[in-house]
């Protein structure tokens, strides 16, 4: 099953996901004010998976092909706003209809050791369940030691990924093609590239992902650039152009 779920995740191993956890730990957030309507151009624009939290999971996963993401932390969390603890199981993602499971660790944040223990217990759940398991790991912490990294710590968020029994990773642009291409060498597994705040301007999205594409990336894992478009179906459209369907940047651009 564990094949199965993931070939249906990551169609010829490239993949267009997009979480939408974000309300958890904010609100409001622009786009993710009505959900159903979110997830219905999401759907006719093609995209691969949402990610989502468990009560989002149970209401439509027979629309879409869902991971339940189970970190969470809010911003009213003072010193503990970015150690992201449990909120769910790989067993209870099953139960809700869930194809995949999504843990976040922050590396070098005061509680990464937390994180990465937490990652190990989901790790284990999901290779017992035959769920594939994706790892948003985003060094973005005050402790992190990448003096004369190039990619600023993400190329160690892909491997760490991979050696912590991930399928797939979601991890920060590092900038540039060079660098990116020392992250995808850094594991043997799907890189996906998180979007960042959204700025407005798709069609910059468009080329970093044709620079990573370009590079060996596996594809999208975004969310803002996408929800909080003004058509996050054409989005979609998109970037399926580019990620499945291996079209120009002029050629997808054309679909927005």
């Amino acid at each position: 099953m564990h094949a199965e779920r993931l070939q249906r995740l990551l169609p010829k191993g490239k993949a267009i996901w997009i979480p939408i956890d974000h309300v958890v730990s904010s609100w409001p957030v622009q786009g993710l004010e009505d959900i159903g309507e979110l997830i219905s151009d999401l759907k006719a624009g093609g995209v691969d998976a949402i990610i989502a939290h468990k009560a989002i999971v149970s209401a439509h996963n027979k629309e879409v092909p869902m991971i339940m993401h189970i970190s969470a932390s809010t911003v009213h969390g003072g010193k503990h706003s970015s150690d992201k603890v449990l909120v769910g199981s790989a067993e209870e993602a099953l139960s809700r209809g869930a194809i995949g499971v999504s843990v976040q660790v922050n590396l070098g944040d005061e509680y990464e050791h937390k994180m990465l223990e937490r990652l190990g217990k989901v790790s284990e759940d999901c290779h017992r369940l035959g769920l594939p398991l994706l790892g948003m790991i985003y060094p973005r912490g005050s402790g992190l030691q990448i003096e004369g990294d190039a990619t600023a710590g993400a190329a160690h968020a892909v491997r760490l990924a991979w050696e912590l029994g991930c399928d797939a990773v979601k991890t920060s642009w590092p900038g540039d093609k060079e660098a990116f291409a020392e992250m995808v060498k850094a594991a043997p597994i799907p890189v996906l590239i998180a979007g960042g705040e959204a700025e407005g301007d798709f069609k910059q999205v468009l080329r970093i992902v044709r620079d990573s594409i370009s590079q060996g990336g596996a594809g999208v894992c975004m969310g803002r650039q996408v929800f909080g478009n003004n058509n996050p179906g054409n989005c979609i459209r998109a970037l399926k152009m580019l990620i499945h369907y291996g079209a120009s940047f002029e050629q997808a651009c054309e679909v927005l």
